[in-house]
């Protein structure tokens, strides 16, 4: 690899020095790295416009939390640029490198083609009012469906393939990924999966029976959730669509795939392990 993008989320402590480094780094190996100006970045906040990030890039390099790194996946979907995570933030699942030894370790495999790829599954929303889809968008973790009110309990309607599955009296219900079975389902008590599966989880949040439990659907089925009252519904924790009485989210497996680099030296075992003994 060659030509590299820089997404940073500058706000988080040492990111900064850590862009700097990484630029130098890969510069003094003959590469080229671009990023956002200053003016592009207070312009566009969190977000990276995917047409500034020019076509011959190899690998995107982002530096934060694994916040930035979902960003980017939604930003650029539909790109198949590797997205290779450096973390700066809290627990870091996505992210798998941290010290300045696993930068340069990471920096040279990339310069010298020697690494893995591994495309992760995304899923798709699309919010019905009426019978008629008026909203839609992509996450890469999960996509989950709450009251407008804090703390205000709802009754979903779920059904999957068309096929009435139950009711669920709960703060809210959300569908998972693989990549997001670690974040807000493994919270919220569902399963954890790995990351290269296909698969989906369903799982309730804080629901108001002892009998609900998380299922795990397979890649073709299709979710949809129904809300008693006014909802939310939320994709990654970033972009949201309001949910009236009546109205209804349908999830399903988008034809869209993150790619991320993985290390070789770290398996998903290991990386579960060292993640939760830390928790």
């Amino acid at each position: 690899m060659k030509y590299f993008y820089l997404i940073a989320n500058l706000a988080k402590e040492l990111v900064p020095e850590t862009r700097a480094y990484i630029i130098d780094r890969l510069e003094k190996r003959g590469a080229q790295c671009r990023f956002l100006s200053p003016a592009q970045q207070n312009k566009y906040g969190k977000h990276t416009p995917s047409e500034l990030v020019p076509s011959e890039t190899e690998c995107v390099i982002t530096i934060g939390g694994d916040g930035t790194l979902i960003q980017a996946a939604r930003d650029l979907a539909g790109r198949n640029i590797p997205l290779l995570g450096v973390n700066r933030g809290h627990l870091g699942f996505l992210n798998q490198v941290s010290t300045e030894d696993e930068i340069e370790e990471a920096i040279e495999a990339l310069t010298q083609d020697r690494y893995e790829l591994e495309r992760r599954m995304m899923i798709r929303g699309t919010v019905f009012h009426e019978g008629k889809p008026v909203f839609q968008d992509i996450a890469l973790n999960e996509i989950a469906v709450t009251s407008q009110v804090p703390l205000r309990v709802l009754r979903y309607q779920v059904s999957v393939n068309d096929e009435y599955l139950n009711h669920y009296s709960a703060d809210g219900v959300l569908v998972a990924t693989p990549t997001g079975s670690t974040a807000y389902n493994l919270s919220a008590g569902g399963p954890v999966m790995a990351p290269a599966g296909r698969m989906m989880a369903l799982t309730p949040v804080c629901p108001h029976s002892l009998n609900a439990r998380s299922i795990v659907l397979a890649p073709e089925d299709r979710v949809r959730i129904g809300v008693s009252n006014s909802g939310r519904v939320s994709f990654d924790g970033d972009s949201t669509a309001d949910l009236e009485t009546g109205d209804s989210l349908a999830v399903e497996r988008s034809g869209l795939e993150t790619v991320m680099i993985r290390r070789k030296k770290q398996s998903f075992m290991q990386n579960l392990s060292d993640h939760l003994s830390g928790i």
